[in-house]
């Protein structure tokens, strides 16, 4: 069980664990047999382990080195907003290409959630259409909406990938309509990593949003990911330490004692409890 410990003193109230001292005749036994103490003593979140569990994460906490501490960067996948129009499959990739072989440079193999397993991936033979904000013209800070000439330059450059998101137009202006013709074009990715899209050039430990068993994998340079995958970004040496490290079975128990679950067994992997 976990709850937050941010009470105030006039506001406390007692717990079964709190009352173990104040058992009756008429308490169940199996709270007098199951009771545990806990101190809710600080701001952060709290969870209730039984002195076994509560001395572990003790002894973790006091050896280990926070994440948050590392010479790391988190950060999440692509949303494209639209998978239909710019997630493909073989056959289209070598359509496009056959089309007009410029349209390789902006197809990139994407993973998706439910392709990463424990120490590897497999590969389900997709491809993201990778075009940012004003795309070809996405490195001039000067534009700030929608361009009529990043469009214009996108048509005549990239032809075949032009065309196949043209059929998808109507579907693309229908995403978040408070950015889309507003903050960018048509046909541009909804979120593509803007400050760190180069770092998919690189191998990165990727794992699941959710997942039955923490599930990390290392990545090839190029290979990107959608928005249901987060990755760690760091020096090769410390992600080859990393990933046997948090694909251990102590590590799946300690994530547990920290994050959201959802139902018995699926954890949320927020950046916030990594």
């Amino acid at each position: 069980m976990k709850g937050d410990s941010r009470i105030g003193k006039s506001d406390c109230y007692e717990c079964v664990a709190c009352s173990f001292n104040k058992v009756t005749p008429f308490t169940s036994g199996f709270v007098r047999h199951n009771a545990t103490n806990c101190a809710f003593t600080t701001d952060e979140s709290w969870v209730i382990l039984n002195p076994i569990e509560q001395s572990i994460k003790r002894k973790i906490e006091a050896v280990g080195t926070p994440l948050k501490d590392w010479d790391i960067q988190i950060n999440y996948g692509i949303k494209t907003g639209c998978n239909e129009a710019f997630i493909i499959d073989e056959a289209k990739r070598a359509e496009l290409i056959a089309g007009d072989p410029k349209s390789a440079e902006i197809i990139r193999p994407i993973l998706r959630g439910r392709d990463i397993k424990r120490y590897g991936y497999n590969f389900a033979g997709l491809y993201l259409l990778f075009i940012p904000w004003h795309f070809p013209l996405h490195k001039d800070e000067s534009i700030t909406g929608p361009s009529i000439k990043a469009e214009q330059a996108f048509e005549e450059q990239y032809p075949a990938v032009y065309k196949h998101l043209l059929q998808y137009k109507k579907l693309l202006l229908s995403r978040n309509k408070a950015e889309v013709g507003v903050r960018y074009e048509w046909y541009a990715l909804q979120r593509w990593g803007a400050k760190y899209w180069e770092d998919f050039n690189q191998q990165l430990i990727v794992y699941n949003d959710i997942a039955q068993r923490l599930t990390f994998a290392m990545t090839s340079a190029g290979t990107f990911i959608n928005n249901t995958v987060y990755f760690i970004k760091g020096e090769e040496s410390t992600l080859s330490y990393l990933l046997s490290y948090l694909n251990s079975n102590l590590i799946d128990w300690y994530y547990r004692t920290l994050s959201v679950q959802l139902g018995t067994k699926a954890v949320r992997m927020f950046s916030i409890y990594m």
